[in-house]
């Protein structure tokens, strides 16, 4: 009796059948299973760590540069009584420079550890506990990250927290150290105007001028610090649409959540399809075309980018009439719309 011939199997992914019903993802013929996806959910946790890792450290690279100039102008002004005061102003400049490229490198830092966060939180710590399966959109809300990387946190809102944890003391230092370079060198000075005209540079900017400015950078400095540091105790976390930077788009502010509104005549299976597929509330109202005079059901629903394209697919699949409007909304609360800061 002839043998019988075996079944044709499936491609084989790491030298393991391949079963149809497990696949979770296929791509020109390569096909991914439960168990590769996890080790691939694996190896992205690995990278965005790396990356957190290089730009915590970026961060104190740019924190040395700021501490070690502030070292060598406090070593120069103060060994001889004729070296200038306006080194350290000069130094006090380089400072701000280095806090401005720090405060861009922290928003970078911020995005990755956004990234690392979603996976802990929403991957990792459902492994952990009951019911031991992610929140149903935790995958579209990372989907979007990775797709529109736009930074958790404004470029203001960054020079306010490296300032306050970081620069504060480095430029509380050199203003001191101004003062009394300017009190005691070259002689001790007998009153305030001996103080006004040593901080004249030259003959282009009187004591005044160079007075004032500093002390309005000082101010603003604090100013955009405690109001940044308001905000964010006021809402306990920092909002992304907020000190929007109008810059650079790498400065932009995060784009608020989709409000989708739906009119249409089938809401009871679009409704339906919207909670069963997208995970997401849809709250029915009644309207009244005025053109028409049909009454007509109005659908509200909240969405992420990632989801947009998906609910129009459902629309239409179901009711080719069907109206779709999605505007922005300024706020969602509850669910994964949220942000969050990253430490230091």
């Amino acid at each position: 009796m002839m043998n019988k011939i075996p079944p044709i199997r499936a491609p084989l992914l790491n030298g393991l059948e391949q079963d149809d019903a497990d696949c979770v993802w296929t791509y020109n013929g390569y096909k991914l299973d439960k168990s590769n996806f996890t080790t691939a959910m694996v190896h992205l946790y690995r990278a965005e760590v790396t990356r957190v890792n290089l730009w915590r450290n970026r961060l104190d690279t740019t924190t040395n540069w700021a501490v070690v100039s502030t070292a060598a102008a406090l070593t120069f002004t103060f060994s001889e009584l004729d070296n200038p005061h306006f080194v350290l102003l000069l130094v006090l400049l380089l400072v701000l420079i280095f806090l401005g490229i720090e405060a861009r490198r922290y928003a970078y830092y911020s995005l990755c550890y956004h990234r690392v966060r979603l996976l802990e939180t929403d991957f990792f710590a459902a492994m952990l506990a009951p019911p031991f399966k992610p929140a149903a959109d935790w995958g579209d809300e990372l989907a979007d990250v990775l797709r529109n990387p736009i930074f958790p946190i404004s470029h203001w809102e960054a020079v306010g927290n490296r300032f306050r944890r970081n620069y504060a003391a480095i430029v509380s230092v050199i203003l001191i150290s101004w003062v009394l370079k300017l009190t005691i060198h070259p002689s001790p000075g007998s009153h305030l105007g001996d103080l006004i005209a040593r901080a004249a540079i030259g003959q282009i900017f009187p004591g005044q001028l160079v007075i004032a400015v500093v002390v309005l950078i000082y101010v603003t400095l604090f100013a955009i610090t405690i109001e940044g540091y308001r905000r964010y105790k006021k809402r306990g976390a920092p909002r992304r649409d907020e000190w929007q930077h109008k810059g650079p788009h790498w400065f932009k502010a995060e784009p608020a959540p989709n409000l989708a509104i739906i009119v249409t005549t089938k809401k009871t299976e679009l409704s339906a399809r919207l909670m069963r597929e997208l995970k997401r509330g849809v709250t029915a109202l009644e309207g009244i075309g005025m053109y028409t005079g049909e009454t007509r059901s109005v659908l509200l629903c909240a969405i992420t980018d990632v989801q947009m394209a998906h609910l129009k697919s459902i629309v239409y699949e179901i009711d080719k009439e069907g109206f779709v409007v999605v505007t922005q909304a300024r706020e969602v609360g509850g669910g994964h719309f949220r942000a969050q800061e990253p430490p230091s």
